[in-house]
């Protein structure tokens, strides 16, 4: 699938991550961060997509939201884009340096396509005051 980001949101390379309940473009956003069962991981630079298995999160007892958020540092993702997220995942994508796009529905590839033309605004906040 041809990638391209709108210039507003643009560097060399980004990597877009967005929470999925399956692990195709055609699923729908995952409401949850830390617990999601799929990230959809977009290069934009390289136009490819890789499907990241959030197995770690859904199971963890506690934390879900902080480590989900090293894990996507990790692969160099510098933009999420999902349905909810807590404080303590918020703080934690702020120190990755991971812009945070939340309260988005509809299906990954509605999402993403919302993203690239300039729709969607970073978020100022947690969306929840917990965990959820």
């Amino acid at each position: 699938m041809p990638v391209s980001i709108n210039q507003e949101h643009s560097s060399d390379e980004m990597k877009v991550a967005i929470s999925a309940e399956g692990a195709t473009l055609d699923a729908p956003v995952d409401p949850r961060f830390g617990r999601a069962r799929y990230f959809l991981v977009v290069d934009t630079e390289a136009a490819s997509v890789q499907t990241v298995d959030n197995a770690a999160g859904v199971n963890a007892l506690q934390g879900a939201g902080p480590q989900t958020a090293q894990r996507l540092a990790a692969l160099g993702v510098e933009a999420v884009l999902t349905g909810h997220v807590g404080p303590k995942a918020f703080d934690a994508l702020r120190a990755g340096k991971i812009a945070i796009y939340q309260n988005v529905q509809g299906s990954v590839k509605e999402v993403l396509q919302q993203f690239q033309a300039g729709r969607l605004a970073p978020a100022a906040g947690p969306s929840v005051s917990g965990r959820w």
